[in-house]
């Protein structure tokens, strides 16, 4: 779907065929085709991370962005965009989607990845780290804005539009390194699914039963990393998929065990910011909506109704 109407019949028979020099076959391989694909492989990515930091932190409004991963990302961006703007001149704006930023992004993301780390070697108590991620995340932000105050114009322009988030600059290049940040993260957290199942019963329970409790978070934190830091690299940071896809697989299947969750939020993930991305075309029209309000309008009405829905049970 798209400004440009072309039937079903006529995208598959376009997908399956050889290169051709016509305006339908780039609409369909260069633009329609790695933007849906990397909606799916965002959507993925950020309910796994959600449901995997709702589960070792025990809080039903942890996302994937809690331990100030995204942060380091949008760090690591703002200096190249912000802070080296002069250098960069008029060309600030073609610099979205490129290399670059994706670079800066990992480095940022793997930063603060490094830190949280070496914190959890020290630091037994979970609750202790997630108010560490959140103070690692609110210093950032500030460094971040202190950068934008002194920014010019056309380089602070750039970076907001990079924080709406957007499928729509990645290249079909760069979707096998995506999926080469994504699989091993997929992996890792299905290693630690029967742990995960484990731990939600409270980890001196997960202790008695012989798991590591510190080798258990370090592979969570790594492949939340390594799934939330490749999509705010590639996507800049999208919000809400991560907080709202694991509860409404919940709903769905009214169970809590992580290997139904996890297949769940896979599928669950890839669909809502696929239809987000769609509704973000305005079908039929050459605008398009940030990708990140469209998700925010989507995931708010179920955050509302969680905390609704605990302060009853509290109440009752």
């Amino acid at each position: 779907m798209g400004s440009a109407n072309l039937s079903f019949i006529n995208v598959f028979e376009l997908l399956f065929s050889p290169y051709q020099q016509s305006v339908e076959w780039f609409t369909v391989h260069i633009f329609r085709l790695p933007r849906a694909v990397t909606a799916i492989l965002v959507g993925i990515a950020l309910s796994v991370s959600g449901l995997q930091m709702q589960t070792v932190f025990r809080n039903p409004l942890a996302g994937p962005y809690v331990l100030g991963i995204s942060s380091g990302a949008s760090l690591g961006v703002a200096l190249v965009v912000l802070g080296f703007s002069g250098y960069f001149a008029g060309n600030v704006f073609f610099i979205s989607g490129s290399w670059l930023l994706v670079a800066a992004a990992w480095l940022g993301s793997g930063m603060v990845l490094l830190v949280i780390l070496l914190v959890s070697f020290r630091v037994r108590d979970i609750m202790t780290l997630l108010i560490l991620g959140i103070m690692f995340a609110s210093g950032i932000s500030a460094v971040i804005s202190i950068l934008q105050y002194f920014s010019g114009e056309s380089a602070l322009k750039a970076f907001v539009i990079w924080t709406m988030g957007s499928v729509s600059n990645v290249s079909i290049e760069q979707i096998p390194v995506i999926l080469g940040g994504i699989i091993p993260g997929l992996i890792l957290s299905v290693m630690v699914v029967k742990s995960s199942n484990a731990v939600q019963l409270g980890e001196s329970h997960a202790k008695s039963l012989g798991i590591n409790i510190l080798r258990y978070r370090i592979l969570i934190f790594i492949s939340t990393s390594l799934l939330t830091g490749t999509v705010t690299a590639f996507c800049g940071p999208i919000g809400f998929i991560g907080i709202a896809v694991p509860h409404i697989c919940r709903m769905i299947f009214k169970t809590s065990r992580q290997g139904i969750l996890l297949a769940s939020s896979i599928f669950a993930g890839a669909s809502i910011m696929l239809i987000s991305d769609i509704v973000s075309q305005l079908p039929g029209s050459e605008s398009m909506l940030p990708i990140n309000a469209v998700t925010s309008l989507l995931g708010i009405p179920v955050v509302i109704w969680i905390i609704l829905r605990k302060q009853k049970l509290i109440a009752a």
